[in-house]
C-alpha cells in the first residue's frame, strides 16, 4: 500500500506510474481516491471544529454551574454539537474505510529500471546461462517420460481430486524431496533462517501480502471458516510480523520458506498447462527478507545470485528477464523472471524474485526502530525470490536431461538425497 501523504502530494507521478503499468481502470480508482481524500479531510476539519467548539461550551457549562447557574441555553447547545460530532464521526469513519479500501488497490510505485510493456512478450532478457541441449533423437515432453517411466499416475490423480492433481510414484517423489533438501542447504549455509510455515492464513493478513484482484482467483477457501489455503510461504512469512515494529540490529531478516502451494489456477486459459507445469498443489523453497530500505536493492540482486547458484548446481540452462510494466503485477517495484528452457524449445517461467519495497509492509503494519524506546523510523521492505518450485524444476530437469532409452540422468547434486540413484529408469 502506498502512503496517502505521498499520494496526496504527487498524484502526477502517482499517475504516471500508472500509466506505465498499462491499466486505465486504476487511473480511474485514483481519480477516486483523491475524492474521497479531499472530502475526508474538509470533513476532518469541520468535526476537529466541532470538538473544539464542544471543549469550549463544556468549559462555560462548568463557569455557569461553579456560579449556581443552569447554563440551559449552553447544554442544549452542547447537545446539538454533540449530535453533529456523531453523524461527522460515523461519516469519517465510512470515508477511511473507503479511502483505504481504494488505497490498497492503487499499485506499488516501479522502479526506474523496470522496462516498458504491455504483456510478458516485452519482458527483457538480461542473461543467459548454460548450452541448449543437443539430441540424436526426437526429445519427448516430461509428462510423456514420466508416464512410460511408470513415476506419475494422471488418472487416478483426476478421478480422486480433480483435474491437475496426480500421484507422483517412486523416484520422482525422491527427486522432489531431494530439491527442497539442496535447496535449503544451500541457503541455510549463506545465512537463512529455515522456515515452515501455517499452511492456512486468515484474511486479514492475506490482504496485507497479496493483490486483491487476484485474491479470489488463486486462494482456497476452508469454508465455514475465517482460513485460506497457503499459495506460497511468501504469504505466511511475510505476514509473521504483522503489526509489530523490529529492530533495526536484527535487520535483515531472512528466511527460507519450506511448504505445499495451494492455488486455483483460474484465468489460465490459454497458458501452458501441460503435466506438472501448473498444479493447484506444489512443494516450493521460498527466499523471503525483511530489510532496511536502503539495503533492499543490493538484497535483491544477492537474492537472484542465491536461486541462479542452484540452477547452476543442477546444470540447467535457463534465462532470466527484467519484468516489464504491464506483466509485473500490482505487489512489486521491481521483479526477476527466472526461466527455464523446455524441449519444445520454449523458455517457460519457474520463479520470480520481487522486491516489494515497503508495499507489503506498511499493509501488514511491519514498522523498524533503532531499539527498544526508541521512535519508529518507518516500514522496512520485503523481497520474496522462488529458489526452487520443485515441479517446475523437475520438468527442467526431466526434458533437458532425457536419454535415448527413455532415462532421465539425475543432476550429481542431487543424489547423496536420493541414496546415490543416477537416473530416473524404469523398474524392471
Amino acid at each position: 500500500m502506498l502512503d496517502i501523504k505521498s499520494v496526496r502530494e504527487n498524484p502526477l507521478s502517482i499517475k504516471e506510474n500508472l500509466e506505465k503499468r498499462k491499466d486505465p481502470a486504476k487511473i480511474k480508482l485514483l481519480d477516486e481516491l483523491l475524492k474521497v481524500d479531499i472530502e475526508w479531510r474538509k470533513l476532518q476539519t469541520e468535526t476537529n471544529k466541532l470538538r473544539q467548539k464542544r471543549n469550549q461550551l463544556s468549559v462555560e457549562i462548568a463557569k455557569q454551574k461553579k456560579l449556581g447557574k443552569p447554563a440551559k441555553k449552553e447544554l442544549a447547545e452542547a447537545k446539538k454539537v454533540d449530535a453533529s460530532i456523531g453523524k461527522s464521526e460515523k461519516k469519517l469513519s465510512q470515508l477511511e474505510a473507503n479511502e483505504k479500501s481504494l488505497l490498497m488497490n492503487i499499485p506499488n510505485m516501479l522502479h526506474w529500471s523496470v522496462p516498458i510493456g504491455k504483456d510478458d512478450s516485452d519482458n527483457v532478457e538480461v542473461r543467459k546461462w548454460g548450452e541448449q541441449p543437443k539430441f540424436d533423437f526426437e526429445p519427448k515432453d516430461h509428462l510423456t517420460i514420466l508416464q512410460n517411466l511408470d513415476l506419475i499416475d494422471v488418472e487416478r490423480g483426476a478421478k480422486i481430486a480433480g483435474e491437475r492433481f496426480y500421484y507422483m510414484k517412486g523416484d520422482l517423489v525422491l527427486l522432489d524431496m531431494a530439491l527442497q533438501k539442496f535447496a535449503l542447504d544451500v541457503l541455510r549455509k549463506k545465512g537463512f533462517t529455515i522456515i515452515s510455515p501455517p499452511l492456512m492464513i486468515r484474511r486479514k493478513p492475506y490482504e496485507g501480502v497479496t493483490d486483491l484482484t487476484d485474491f479470489e482467483m488463486v486462494t482456497y477457501k476452508i469454508e465455514n471458516e475465517d482460513a485460506y489455503l497457503i499459495a506460497t510461504s511468501e504469504h505466511p512469512i511475510a505476514a509473521m510480523f504483522l503489526d509489530e515494529v523490529l529492530d533495526v540490529k536484527k535487520l535483515p531478516l531472512m528466511f527460507a520458506g519450506v511448504s505445499p502451494c495451494f492455488r486455483k489456477e483460474v484465468g489460465t486459459h490459454g497458458k501452458y498447462t501441460k503435466g506438472l507445469f501448473r498444479m493447484h498443489h506444489f512443494n516450493k523453497v521460498e527466499q523471503f527478507v525483511f530489510s532496511l530500505p536502503e539495503q533492499s536493492w543490493k538484497l535483491h540482486e544477492e537474492i537472484q545470485r542465491n536461486c541462479e547458484l542452484l540452477y547452476q548446481s543442477l546444470g540447467l540452462h535457463y534465462r532470466i528477464v527484467n519484468v516489464c510494466t504491464g506483466d509485473i503485477g500490482s505487489i512489486a517495484a521491481k521483479k526477476y523472471d527466472t526461466e527455464v528452457w523446455m524441449s519444445d524449445g520454449q523458455f517457460r517461467e519457474v520463479g520470480s524474485n520481487s522486491n516489494c519495497t515497503d508495499y507489503q509492509a506498511r499493509r501488514l503494519g511491519i514498522r523498524f526502530r533503532e531499539g527498544e524506546g526508541k521512535p519508529v523510523k518507518g516500514f522496512v521492505h520485503t523481497l520474496n525470490n522462488t529458489a526452487l518450485a520443485t515441479s517446475r524444476v523437475m520438468i527442467a530437469i526431466i526434458e533437458q536431461f532425457q536419454q535415448k532409452d527413455g532415462s532421465v540422468v539425475i543432476p550429481r547434486v542431487l543424489r547423496p538425497y536420493m541414496f546415490g540413484i543416477e537416473k530416473l529408469e524404469k523398474k524392471r
